[in-house]
This record gives structure tokens, C-alpha cells and sequence, in this order.
């Protein structure tokens, strides 16, 4: 099944009765219903008039719902996550805390590779760009990417993505803010899905990042980023003149848990591919295997086009 993702960005009161969560909409137009709380994957609060009983905020982490908190510019702040989500907890936690640098080395250039096949796949449908040197550094990605081939990587692919003066940062220029937001949803998804694999978030294979909470969750969402990139270069086709993230582009990046994936040999919702993914990182840990699933991006979609060539 699966779960819903909730965007609250007008005035509400969120409270819980019955194993529901009531939502009561205020202003012109007041306005309440009802969400059984099993059904419910994923919230977002971005409005700063929004009150939430500690009640509501309980039974939502205790179904293992990722809460995700916004700021006065409607940018993504906060996630709040269950501590336990997993009946083995413990000793799935001690396989995730013993588990070799070695390991972790040849996780991470699993990971860096299959981002990168993926962001070329994607640049390869958007602008029709020469994607040969992407595919070759994906292939010669070392053992903890010793070379920093995601960087290089990146380099390319954003430079052609968006164009040769843009660049990625969280705090730049548009559309940088659109690609922070659906990110955002994207680790809530994915640490949502650590957390019902048994896993702590915060100890990552590669990020380590002391004030980062959610470690493991950065490192697992890169080959997924590409999904999320996709999914705004189309908006912005749409949307060309927009320089702010309007209610429309939520309800759209609010579509990221359910975009379809290619993971396994099977298409599924992104959701459920990320739990794919989080259930064979664990398989991992354990011993049992030694490779993570990942999706693999389809050339399905079509968007603008050019002729750079790889250089």
C-alpha cells in the first residue's frame, strides 16, 4: 500500500481522535476531515500558523510517518522520525554499527556509480546531451570514490542541465529552491524507509557529517536524486517564468512518492523502490549480499533538447 503524502500550507488545526487525524482548516474558508493515520506516510507542516497536538505528532512517528517541518520562505527545515521502527531493532542496529570500512567504501561506489548512470540517463532525455563521459566515470568509480568522480560528474551534469552559468546550491539562485523541496520529500522518504529497515539514519557509508542527523539517508538518496531532477525540469517547462515555488509546483512534487521506478527488474512507486533499496543496504550489512538495489532511470521522458557535445 501506499502511503499518502500531506501538504498543509494554509492555517490548520491538526489533532488526533480515533486513530484519525483531524484536520481543521481555517480562514475564509473553514473546513475539516478526517485521515486514518495508518494511511499517512509522509506530512508536511508549511504554513507557520499551523498547531499540531503532541498527540497527533505521537501516533503519526509511532506508524512510522515521517513529519517534515518549514520555514517562514516555505523551504523544508525540519523532519522529525520515529526512534524505533522495526521489531529486530537491535540487533539490525549492531550489524549497522559493526559493518567494515570496506564495506562501507564499496556501498558508497555502488552508490556514486548508479547516480551517476542515472543523472546521465536523465540529462541524456531532458537536452539530448553527449552522456559518453558520464558513463565512463560511473564505471571507473573506486572503492569510496577515491577520485571524486560525483563531483566531476556533477560538474557536467549541472552545467548542462540548467545551463553553463548556473550553479547548485542550496542557498543560489532559482531554481535552486524547487530542487531543495523536492529533495526534501525525497529524504523524508528515505529515511522513513531506514527506519522501518531497522536502521539509524544518522550513521552513514560515506556522509559524517557530525551535525547531520540523517547521515545514511543522504548517502542512500543520490541515485534517486535523478528522479527528483527530472521531475523539475519538467515543471519548469511548464512554468517557465516562475522564480517562486507557487501551491501547483507543491502539489506536483508532492507526486515524488509515487513516480515511477525501475528497480529489480520491476516498475514500482518510488516509495516502495526506496524500500526495496533500504531492505537490501540492511542485507548488506547482514552479510547476506554484497550489492544495494538501486533504480535504474528508463529513457522515457522527453523534454527540451540541445547539442552539446561531451567535450
Amino acid at each position: 500500500m501506499i502511503k499518502r503524502t500531506l501538504c498543509f500550507s494554509n492555517p490548520s488545526m491538526l489533532s488526533l481522535q480515533n486513530g484519525q487525524l483531524i484536520v481543521k482548516i481555517l480562514g475564509d474558508n473553514p473546513r475539516s476531515t478526517s485521515i486514518p493515520i495508518e494511511d499517512i506516510g509522509i506530512v508536511v507542516l508549511d504554513h507557520q500558523q499551523i498547531s499540531i497536538t503532541h498527540g497527533a505528532i505521537a501516533a503519526l512517528v509511532a506508524n512510522n510517518a515521517a513529519v517534515v517541518t518549514c520555514d517562514n520562505r516555505h523551504l523544508p527545515t525540519g523532519l522529525i522520525m520515529p526512534l524505533d521502527g522495526n521489531t529486530l531493532q537491535s540487533e539490525r542496529f549492531s550489524n549497522q554499527i559493526e559493518a567494515s570500512q570496506p564495506l562501507k567504501k564499496q556501498l558508497w561506489q555502488q552508490t556514486v556509480s548508479q547516480k551517476i548512470l542515472n543523472q546521465a540517463a536523465v540529462l541524456k532525455q531532458i537536452r539530448s546531451t553527449e552522456v559518453r563521459c558520464m558513463q565512463v566515470w560511473a564505471s571507473n568509480v573506486k572503492s569510496g570514490d577515491s577520485d571524486n568522480l560525483e563531483g566531476r560528474a556533477a560538474a557536467y551534469y549541472w552545467s548542462n542541465m540548467v545551463s553553463d552559468k548556473w550553479v547548485r546550491d542550496r542557498e543560489g539562485v532559482w531554481p535552486n529552491a524547487l530542487f531543495n523541496y523536492g529533495y526534501a520529500i525525497l529524504r523524508a522518504i528515505v529515511a522513513r524507509a531506514l527506519v522501518g529497515s531497522g536502521m539509524l539514519p544518522t550513521l552513514g557509508i560515506h556522509h559524517k557529517n557530525k551535525y547531520n542527523a540523517y547521515c545514511l539517508a543522504d548517502d542512500i538518496m543520490e541515485p534517486y536524486r535523478p528522479y527528483v531532477d527530472r521531475k523539475v525540469m519538467q515543471m519548469l517547462t511548464i512554468w517557465p517564468n516562475e522564480e517562486e515555488i507557487s501551491p501547483e509546483m507543491k502539489r506536483h512534487l508532492l507526486q515524488i512518492p509515487v513516480l515511477d521506478v525501475d528497480i529489480d527488474g520491476k516498475r514500482s512507486p518510488l516509495m516502495v523502490a526506496v524500500s526495496t533499496t533500504t531492505a537490501s543496504l540492511y542485507r548488506c550489512f547482514s552479510g547476506e549480499q554484497r550489492k544495494i538495489q538501486y533504480p535504474i532511470v528508463k529513457p522515457e521522458w522527453t523534454g527540451l533538447a540541445n547539442t552539446e557535445s561531451c567535450g
